[in-house]
């Protein structure tokens, strides 16, 4: 029998959990069972050539929001060309609405709710009649009866043979442990982002999330998921991104599993937790701060400061004790933070969600994303459509148009000022220019507010720009702010070239930087020095002055000569390293680093 596990993913670089987990845990098939993963990026008819040259028997598709179009574009395909092949759905996007999906898709078999790895081994039994159900489920004594009828598997619903759709009852929920390390084979996911789950389950009830409704908290054994995280670091995979809803909900996991990465590090795999800030106690801010700098990362759902929306989505959060854990973990500049908001909640209008953006902003993470409500089906947030007066796009991901206290008008401007967030603040390459910038307005989301409106004056929206280029719109913004302040715009270009050569080296000096570039006699007799002498490029040792000139940089700024290195890079940011070059005290400061 031939099995075909389907993923659709957003980027080449993500792998699908799920169905290497489904086919790990059903091992007693894994010989006839396949994956295969494509991207949303590919043209549908690629995707659907290459599955029918697998010409499966049974064909399973995990369905998210970013490609159940996708999905559903294939379904009322493939049964045209193979009519025999069995389709199955599984997965948070069908798991809500199984019986539509199967009365909209005569094509489709049946769809897995909910957990899928036992779901999953079952039905593989099935589908191999005359295998007894308990060899099936790995010798266990849970059952010696055969599985002779779809109706025997629980969590699926499916076409009876008389064209009616049934439900079989819920299925337990699954012990962790019991699942199957996935990545075995690493050198398969080179080049991918690995994905890996020590717990499911949510203890939160946030209504505009799907995770609170799995109540059952689960944990992996720590004794396995130090093995597992020790295979990860021993094969210096680049990055691990936990999938677990809110790592630190219980203490012990989070120590364990924390102190095992910092003892074990070798310096090259960083890891992503998604956690919940005011949760962190002193113990475990003292770990992440005493961490190698790169190692974690955290991403850190805020959503709002508006009290009043945050009690109605049911969230519990101590905003205050947010900003304290932020704050200290920035301190020690050794871990990239991400926080999180959402346009579109409840009782939340424009003005409300400026003040949640500069309270949020001020934190001063490494990335912040301003994200738009999804109004997911299954959640209380869609249960609640009529009440909050949610207008939403039908086709997925269902982002929100308009709330009775946010029109469609705001949401196209906070869609706009977004843009301006991501290619100014969390680009990380217009750092100090944007700090020195906000001065000038009455808080950081008045002045992206201004930026997006020189972008729609200046029909710079809808255009794909080059680096360069948004340095240049940048400082045209800024020459029009400073008309009667030259000296304002002078410092002011300084800062930008200060952000434009912390992260390259560029070669083709833009138009509109200051005439401070270091002279080329000034520059070789400084080279020339540093040849014999090293006294800052210390680990440039047997490279000759040639060489140390084209890795690195030299600028005058602010009437101080600075040197970049782009060899030492902060490990966070990217930026290069720099020093202040004093002549006469011959002594290295590091100035911007």
């Amino acid at each position: 029998m031939n099995i075909l596990l389907a993923a659709i993913n957003a980027k080449y670089i993500h792998s699908n959990l799920a169905v290497y987990s489904l086919r790990a845990y059903a091992r007693k098939f894994i010989q006839e069972t396949e994956i295969e993963e494509y991207t949303i990026n590919q043209p549908i008819d690629e995707i659907f050539m290459d599955i029918y040259t697998h010409r499966p028997d049974i064909l399973c598709f995990s369905c998210y929001l970013w490609n159940i179009s996708y999905v559903e574009q294939l379904i009322r395909e493939i049964p045209k060309v193979l009519p025999d092949t069995k389709i199955w759905l599984g997965g948070p996007e069908v798991s809500y609405n199984a019986g539509e999906m199967l009365e909209k898709y005569p094509g489709l078999t049946g769809i897995i709710c909910g957990e899928g790895e036992e779901t999953f081994l079952e039905l593989m039994g099935y589908y191999h009649s005359g295998i007894e159900l308990a060899a099936v489920r790995k010798d266990t004594d849970c059952c010696k009866s055969m599985v002779t009828d779809l109706s025997e598997i629980r969590g699926i619903v499916y076409r009876n043979s008389d064209g009616s759709i049934m439900e079989t009852q819920p299925r337990p929920v699954l012990d962790l442990s019991t699942v199957p390390f996935v990545y075995d084979h690493i050198e398969d996911f080179r080049n991918r982002i690995i994905y890996y789950e020590s717990s499911r389950g949510c203890p939160f009830s946030c209504s505009y999330c799907l995770s609170s409704i799995d109540k059952c908290l689960r944990f992996r054994d720590p004794e396995l998921v130090k093995k597992e995280l020790q295979f990860f670091i021993d094969h210096e995979v680049p990055q691990v991104k936990f999938v677990d809803r809110t790592f630190n909900c219980r203490h012990d996991h989070a120590m364990t599993v924390w102190r095992y990465i910092k003892e074990h590090d070798r310096g090259i795999t960083n890891f992503h937790f998604e956690i919940a800030a005011d949760l962190l106690n002193e113990e475990q801010l003292s770990l992440i701060r005493s961490m190698r700098p790169g190692l974690i990362q955290l991403e850190i759902g805020i959503q709002s400061a508006n009290e009043e929306t945050i009690r109605e989505i049911r969230r519990k959060m101590d905003l205050d004790m947010v900003e304290h854990t932020v704050d200290k973990v920035r301190e020690n500049r050794n871990v990239h933070q991400h926080l999180d908001l959402i346009a579109g909640l409840p009782y939340e209008d424009y003005d409300s969600f400026a003040k949640s953006f500069d309270r949020v902003y001020a934190m001063q993470p490494d990335q912040l994303q301003l994200g738009f409500l999804k109004v997911l089906k299954g959640s209380l947030m869609h249960e609640k459509t009529q009440e909050y007066g949610l207008v939403y796009q039908d086709r997925p991901p269902y982002e929100v148009l308009s709330t009775k206290w946010l029109p469609y008008g705001d949401v196209i401007r906070l869609k706009k000022i977004e843009e301006m967030v991501e290619v100014y603040y969390n680009s990380g390459q217009f750092r100090n220019t944007m700090e020195h910038i906000e001065k000038e307005f009455s808080g950081a989301f008045a002045m992206y507010g201004a930026l997006a409106d020189y972008y729609e004056e200046n029909g710079l929206f809808g255009v794909s720009h080059s680096r360069i280029a948004r340095y240049e719109i940048l400082f045209r913004f800024l020459e029009k702010r400073t008309e009667k302040h030259k000296e304002k715009l002078d410092e002011y270009a300084q800062w930008l070239t200060l952000d434009l050569y912390l992260r390259d080296n560029v070669r083709n000096r833009p138009q509109f930087l200051p005439d401070n570039k270091v002279s080329s006699d000034e520059a070789a007799a400084f080279y020339k020095a540093e040849e014999e002498e090293h006294r800052y490029l210390g680990s440039y040792t047997g490279y000759d002055r040639r060489q140390m000139r084209k890795m690195t940089h030299m600028e005058r700024l602010f009437g101080r000569l600075i040197l970049f290195d782009y060899r030492e890079r902060n490990p966070l940011s990217g930026d290069a390293k720099t020093y202040k070059i004093e002549d006469q005290e011959r002594k290295i400061e590091n100035e911007f680093s």
